[in-house]
Parts: structure tokens; sequence; C-alpha cells
């Protein structure tokens, strides 16, 4: 989800499948028909290669990323994947590309890729009760934990290629002119009390993160993005999708968000402790790391703000900004009362 994109005129479902459509030939598709997933931030297809095999097939944003940032983001699934990480890697279109720009008599052309297919299904829904078991539940944070530490181990030990671009989860990425995902200032969804909140707050994260640790040991490549929808479970292999907000960030930022969505479960800390612990059977935690996970909440908690104010005519309807919203003031007034 990036605040930066060049929506031009509204398209509708028949619109993007018509692009779909257009765009199987570039991978030798003759026969079938594109079948839309999800039509959010990219439009997400599913199609048949001529081997038979499943694919996503994404229809990206008007200006959403710059290709180079595009090809980066599909250079590190690609890498992942190789490396033992559980992603889905990209399928290169007829012509060896990885992605093609496609359009139609009256569009501009669109970025359009093709991703390998990952069966499973996702760890939960947004706004919906997990409803697992605790020794369920442990079983799979933990596992959470240790695939997210195996790709931070993975990035860690890659020499990026060149001209490998992505925007950085930093101070400026989240407090600078133009924030990834917009700015929380105007928030409409936020009541008196709770902008007072969010305010103070800020005021204490930016001091915490100016001085927060950034060096190799807990810096790098991040997926930015791991909320439930983007987790995949398929027996015991734990699956990591969705890699559009993929950046160089804190390693923490990633368990933050991975927990956001869960703070208002019974077993919470359950939940936390599991992930954590999953994680540092592959990769070091210190007790500052640990101990900046409320800086790292509450840095989401901005950046969901952000995204919401950026959308208010768009993508988001008034009862899903008020949760966003409601959620997110929960979360700064943790970070305020120090928990």
């Amino acid at each position: 989800m990036s605040a930066v994109f060049a929506q031009s005129e509204p398209e509708t479902e028949a619109d993007v499948t018509e692009l779909a459509r257009r765009a199987l030939e570039h991978w030798g598709v003759r026969d079938g028909e594109p079948e839309l997933l999800k039509y959010r931030e990219n439009a997400v297809f599913r199609i048949r290669l001529p081997d038979g095999q499943p694919a996503a097939m994404r229809i990206h944003r008007p200006g959403y990323h710059s290709d180079a940032a595009l090809s980066s983001e599909l250079q590190w699934m690609g890498f992942l994947q190789s490396a033992g990480v559980a992603t889905p890697s990209p399928v290169p279109a007829l012509n060896g590309d990885l992605f093609v720009p496609v359009g139609t008599g009256t569009a501009a052309p669109r970025q359009v890729d093709c991703l390998s297919w990952l069966e499973g299904r996702a760890v939960g829904a947004r706004g919906v009760p997990l409803g697992y078991a605790p020794e369920q539940a442990r079983r799979v944070f933990t596992a959470i934990g240790r695939t997210i530490a195996r790709m931070h181990n993975a990035a860690a030990g890659w020499a990026t290629p060149p001209g490998f671009a992505r925007h950085s989860w930093d101070f400026d990425g989240f407090f600078g002119p133009t924030p990834i995902w917009g700015r929380f200032e105007t928030c409409p969804f936020l009541d008196d009390t709770s902008r007072e909140l969010v305010f103070r707050a800020h005021e204490k994260a930016v001091a915490a993160l100016s001085r927060h640790e950034r060096s190799a040991r807990n810096f790098g490549l991040i997926h930015a993005d791991l909320v439930r929808e983007n987790v995949l479970l398929d027996g015991d292999a734990t699956q990591i999708i969705d890699f559009d907000d993929c950046g160089h960030g804190w390693h923490v930022y990633d368990l933050a968000v991975a927990l956001y969505q869960n703070r208002q479960e019974a077993i919470y800390p359950l939940i936390e402790a599991s992930l954590l612990d999953g994680y540092r059977q592959e990769r070091d935690l210190t007790p500052e790391d640990i101990a900046s996970l409320p800086l790292f909440s509450a840095l989401r908690a901005f950046a969901f703000l952000g995204w919401v104010q950026s959308r208010v005519e768009g993508d988001v309807n008034r009862n899903a900004g008020m949760r966003i919203s409601a959620i997110a003031a929960d979360v700064v007034a943790a970070y305020l009362r120090g928990m």
C-alpha cells in the first residue's frame, strides 16, 4: 500500500479484466479466462499457464511503483524463493522480462507481472477474531517468527543487483515531508481526544526513532506488510506473499506489523511470546530490540492513519476508516503508557 499513486478515471472490474485478457498473450496463454481474486491496491487474477500450472497475475496501479522499484521487488522475491524462504517467484514473460506494459486503446499501459501460485489459507482476515486454540496459536506464530527471521537472514546475505531501488521505512519514510503511506495529521476519522493522543505519541516517537540504533544488525530489507492475509499456511509450510511494500527498514518493524492486527486477541501475550520465540530460534533479538516493539507498533499506527487519510475518497469506506483509526488510537495510547 503506497500513498503515492496516479489514479486517473475510476476503473471498473471490467476494465482491469480486459487488461488481464490482453496481458495473457505475453505469457503464451491462448485460451482461458483470468479470474479476478482481489481488486484493491493492485488487481490480482488467477490464470493458468500453458503448462497447466496456475499463476497469479498482478495489474499494478498507475504510478504505484517505478519500473526499477517493481523490478527490484520481483528480484528479491526470486532470491528469497531460491534461498528456501517460501514466497512466490516471478514467472517471466515470453520475452524474458519480469513484467510487461499492457494497455488498451483508451488507457495508458500498466505494469503487469505473473507470480508462481502458492496454495494455502491465510492466517486470518482483517477485523475477524482468529479463533485459534492456544496450542494452535503457539505453533502458528512460532512458525511465522521463524519464517520472518529466515527472510531477514537471507536478505542480510544478499548482494543486491545493480539498479536495485526500493523505498526505505526509515525516519523519513515515516516522518519526512512525504511519508511512504501519507501524512497522518489530517486523518478524518479521529475524534479530538484520539487526535490529541496521536500528536503526543508522534512527538515521543520522533524523539525515540531519531536516536534508535540503525546498523546491519537490525536494519535491512523487510517485507513491511506482514498482515494476516499475507501469511499463508499449507500443512507445515509458512508462506509469505504480497511484497508490494517491501523496502529497507528495521527488522523489528516486520515483527510489530505481524503482531499489530492481533493486539485485541484474548491470547495476545501468547501470540507475541510465540512470534518472538520463533524469531529467536533463527536470528538474535536483543533486549533493546524487544523493548522497541511499542515504538514500532506506534509507527505502524501512524502509517495506517496516513494510508487511511490518503484514500478517504477511494479505497476506504467510513466503517473501515473508523475501525482502522480506532485501533491506531489504542496502539499509540499504549505506547504513551509505556506498553
